[in-house]
């Protein structure tokens, strides 16, 4: 008999966190996969999840405590919605209003194609959802998030399906988010708009130049208690409890929806009235610091426990879905967002940022738009614009979508 060895939740924060060093290790041995933007907390993940298939009913089989992974993933949604502040939607204007409506339109359009490709291929309607907006504009992250939802409403192995989709989508974005912006330019004879454009996000965010990234030495100890930094992590944990409360309200009308919900919406309401009222100190490069933190931890937790045998029987049919989810975001941003963006330059590495997020991730998306920038010349108002989007205003819809998707699904 295989004996069995359980990890403590102590040491999974270790071996989470030992797994993004190494993710980060890979990336720069492994030039691919930094040129694929293959997230480094990913790579560890995957590393540990086929250590664990290697050993399983072999030599040993590995059980880990997960009560951290949840806490992270809440903890990463609530700085998503600490970072929806609508003065820089405001401060962005139409287009990005227009982009954005361009965004939630193509993650209606994937969960409409994922669900009707899934029921013609016979497979479970949900698998089709997952393969839809959870993984391409969701991203690891969101499939991780609502892989237990969809495993309570009787998709088994949902989670490992959607880690799958997501990193086939972010291969996928990758490639074709430089390639379509790059096309657009070449076909049209597209140049760099040499007029004056909007502020720089960070120039929005911080209100000038932007801060350090590092927080300044504290003179004394006692004065640690009014750092910033405390600050910033206080608004995470009131949202954290102020959204566990909201969901529980949620769940007792009888929708189906993911535990972050109520905490996104708390953290939301917390950040435009403190952009109101001024009463307390947030940060926004400490938002993001504590975001990252949270995501990466959570994304390799998750993977630790990750079983791709379960997904055999759903490889060609979610294989076709994919490569039909591709085709769809390529025609939608060379038809759509190219038009609505003005046709010109800024309007192509735009369509190259929307390839990459719908795909994959916001990462993705900048990374692609960078060898444009780098390789034709400036666009910050494509930086700003998807940036703005794809950082924190997609995820407020594309999680209202998949969670009314859901519930009609079950």
């Amino acid at each position: 008999m295989v004996p069995t060895l359980k990890i403590s939740a102590i040491q999974v924060l270790a071996l989470a966190c030992l797994g993004v060093i190494a993710g980060a290790w890979l990336k720069r041995r492994i030039r691919l996969l930094d040129w694929l933007n293959i997230p480094a907390s990913v790579l560890g993940g995957f590393l540990y999840a086929a250590i664990a298939l290697f050993l399983r009913d072999r030599f040993l089989n590995l059980e880990f405590d997960l009560v951290l992974r949840d806490i992270l993933m809440i903890a990463f949604f609530t700085t998503v919605g600490l970072r929806a502040s609508l003065r820089l939607v405001r401060e962005g204007g139409r287009q990005v209003l227009a982009f954005w409506m361009a965004a939630t339109l193509g993650v209606a359009l994937e969960n409409v194609l994922g669900v009707g490709l899934a029921a013609a291929l016979g497979i479970h309607p949900l698998a089709g959802l997952i393969c839809g907006s959870v993984t391409m504009a969701g991203g690891p992250g969101t499939a991780l998030a609502f892989g237990q939802t969809f495993e309570q409403l009787g998709l088994a192995g949902a989670t490992d399906l959607g880690i799958a989709a997501a990193m086939f989508g972010i291969v996928a974005g990758g490639l074709l988010a430089g390639f379509a912006g790059g096309r657009l330019i070449e076909k049209h004879g597209l140049k760099p708009n040499r007029a004056p454009e909007p502020a720089s996000l960070e120039a929005l965010v911080y209100g000038g130049d932007p801060p350090e990234r590092h927080a300044p030495a504290v003179e004394a100890a006692h004065a640690s208690e009014h750092a910033s930094l405390m600050d910033n992590v206080a608004a995470v944990a009131v949202a954290m409890g102020l959204g566990s409360l909201i969901s529980l309200a949620i769940q007792r009308m009888g929708v189906i929806l993911p535990a972050y919900i109520g905490a996104m919406i708390a953290a939301a309401v917390i950040r435009n009235l403190n952009d109101r009222f001024r009463f307390a100190g947030l940060a926004q490069h400490y938002i993001d610091d504590l975001g990252s933190i949270a995501l990466n931890l959570f994304i390799v937790m998750a993977l630790l426990g990750l079983r791709l045998w379960e997904l055999a029987h759903l490889a060609l049919p979610v294989l076709l879905i994919l490569l039909a989810q591709v085709a769809l975001v390529w025609v939608l941003g060379v038809a759509m967002v190219f038009r609505w963006m003005r046709r010109d330059y800024d309007a192509a590495v735009m369509t190259g940022g929307y390839c990459g997020f719908m795909l994959g991730t916001t990462a993705n998306a900048l990374a692609g738009m960078e060898v444009l920038v780098s390789k034709y010349g400036p666009a910050p108002r494509a930086i700003l614009v998807v940036s703005l989007v794809g950082a924190f205003l997609i995820d407020f819809t594309n999680a209202s979508i998949i969670t009314t998707a859901a519930n009609l699904l079950r």
